[in-house]
């Protein structure tokens, strides 16, 4: 280990851990930052990428331009969407187009750019092997070591906090596997290309969010003989709620105020606010997908058939085909559509931001319902022995609310950690002062 100890390594490197990289790299250009907050970032992916499989031409946005990944800490900052567009030279059309929601896209592209203004911090390509606590001789653990494989080479950081990053896992339904004809959306671009040219008789979309309408429009739209079946147990999509007084829900204020909120109140809130992100769909894609519903029904070929009130119960898969059961809820009836392919839109699970931290995950507390108990800094409570600052980017949906693992709040959050970070570095000093 021929490299000093870090301040920070951070695990992943999505939106949120970028962000994080750009807030280092602000602080440690700020007259007085002294030595500055040495970090590393260390990502699976040989590039950035940010939910390649759902970069469809169209789809836009479901948060303002505004809310990037500085802006709502750092108007002035030079990361910011704006300054991309100007870069880009676009800043003029994009402000012709009237519009706070890029097309998704293009909002990967300006991570891409921020990203590779920031890569002297990052590491790609690097799988983290383990974590080790280093002990020192009254026990407590002050440092890690993260033991990370890049290529074949195996490279070692020590560091005095840790933040996680490592972002959703997809989610299929029980007993459903992922193959050539079963797929997440996760994976929808990548595999649509292996259907072009075959001309499928039938696909089945399961779901009843964006992601599934997303889905439902393009592959209607790309496979113009096809019969589009989305499958979803609502009576028709429900739109996202995205009015003003709603939309408060993603301030950061709104995290203060979730922190400290009884648990009961927490749950209230999360259920009456669940339509501002969860298992909704814009109102224009609701109104377009009707639109040609309706004219298939006028014109007296209906491709895109909606199967509402009902469960997928089971999929079959085949070299050639592949059977997905649908039962309907009101009559309890089942059909088994033969398919070319079944594209399950069934959401994402956030996976246990622990599991990576080895014999180190038993000094983290959890509650009741073991759930990481998370500071209002995002740093995780853990047994008095553990001075190692473990900050959590995602999993705190339970603590901090809605905005745990959206783009909505990613920007203040990153300053929250990084002040955290840098006021218990000087900690220990006037402790011993």
């Amino acid at each position: 280990m021929s490299e000093p100890e870090l301040d920070v390594v951070g695990i992943g490197f999505g939106p949120s851990n970028l962000a994080m990289a750009i807030a280092v790299s602000e602080h440690n250009g700020r007259p007085g930052a002294g030595a500055g907050v040495r970090a590393r970032f260390l990502e699976r992916q040989a590039t950035f990428g940010w939910h390649r499989g759902m970069l469809l031409d169209d789809a836009t946005m479901q948060v303002s331009f505004l809310k990037d990944l500085v802006t709502l800490r750092n108007p002035t900052s030079e990361f910011s969407f704006l300054c991309y567009l100007h870069s880009r030279g676009r800043l003029i059309d994009f402000i012709n187009h009237k519009n706070l929601f890029p097309l998704r896209v293009e909002f990967h592209d300006y991570f891409a750019w921020a990203a590779a203004q920031v890569e002297d911090q990052v590491t790609y390509d690097t799988e983290v092997l383990s974590v080790t606590p280093v002990a020192g001789p009254d026990g407590e653990v002050a440092a890690v070591d993260v033991l990370s494989r890049h290529g074949g080479e195996l490279s070692t950081h020590r560091a005095r906090n840790l933040v996680i990053g490592t972002g959703l896992r997809p989610r299929l339904p029980e007993g459903v596997t992922a193959s050539d004809r079963v797929w997440h959306t996760s994976d929808l671009v990548h595999n649509m290309a292996k259907l072009r040219g075959t001309e499928p008789r039938r696909i089945v979309v399961v779901g009843a969010g964006q992601s599934a309408a997303e889905a439902v429009a393009t592959l209607h739209r790309e496979f113009p003989t096809a019969e589009i079946c989305a499958v979803f147990s609502r009576y028709g999509y429900s739109p996202a709620d995205d009015s003003s007084f709603a939309n408060r829900i993603f301030d950061p204020a709104a995290v203060d105020d979730f922190y400290v909120a009884p648990e009961d109140v927490k749950r209230q809130l999360m259920d009456y606010h669940a339509n501002t992100n969860y298992s909704v769909v814009d109102m224009d894609l609701i109104d377009d997908l009707y639109r040609r519903a309706y004219q298939e029904k006028v014109l007296g070929r209906q491709r895109l058939r909606m199967l509402n009130v009902s469960r997928l119960t089971e999929v079959t898969d085949g070299p050639d085909q592949v059977v997905a059961g649908v039962r309907s809820q009101v009559t309890g009836e089942t059909v088994r559509l033969v398919a070319d392919v079944v594209v399950c839109a069934t959401g994402y699970h956030q996976a246990d931001p622990y599991a990576i931290l080895g014999e180190l995950g038993a000094l983290c507390r959890r509650d009741e319902g073991g759930r990481p108990r998370v500071e209002r800094d995002y740093r995780a409570a853990t047994d008095p022995r553990l001075r190692v600052g473990i900050y959590l980017q995602g999993g705190t949906e339970h603590t901090h609310g809605i905005t745990s693992a959206l783009l909505s709040n990613t920007a203040i959050r990153v300053g929250e950690i990084l002040a955290s970070v840098v006021a218990r570095r000087a900690a220990p000093a006037l402790i011993a002062a």
